[in-house]
């Protein structure tokens, strides 16, 4: 059995945490996860609009498209994926990418060219309807 004290600061305790949370979903970002909404579970798209899938290619200097994945550069899609504001305003950034996957894929040849690609599927009924976009979102080239 908790003493007093012991109550009031469990009760304490979860009205601070009860606070916070409450907080983070009105104004809370991913960054405030657990506090704040995980934008991931905590939204859905809409049944009848569009969705976008974000990719990575890379053109090798033999002139072959790659898919950059994490194995290429070790990042994951996502972490590229939460960096494409970054690298749309300063596509030089990009060149990071290329970099890391000529440390990493000594083997391979190197990147000539490095772009952020998305594509826009239409839904209706929360079903793709074969209806889709691409689009080159920003784009580094080798100096």
């Amino acid at each position: 059995m908790l003493s007093q004290a012991g109550r009031r600061a469990r009760t304490a305790a979860t009205v601070v945490v009860a606070g916070l949370v409450l907080a983070g979903t009105f104004v809370g970002q991913d960054d405030d996860f657990p506090f704040g909404p995980f934008r991931m579970y905590s939204t859905r798209d809409d049944p009848n609009g569009t969705v976008v899938s974000t990719r990575v290619e890379a053109v090798d200097t033999g002139g072959t498209l790659r898919v950059v994945d994490e194995r290429s550069t070790g990042l994951k899609r996502a972490e590229i994926e939460g960096q494409v504001r970054r690298f749309t305003a300063d596509p030089t950034l990009l060149g990071a990418l290329s970099r890391a996957h000529d440390r990493l894929r000594p083997e391979e040849l190197p990147y000539e060219q490095v772009r952020v690609v998305e594509r826009a599927y239409e839904l209706r009924d929360s079903r793709p309807t074969g209806a889709q976009t691409e689009r080159v979102v920003v784009r580094w080239v080798r100096p």
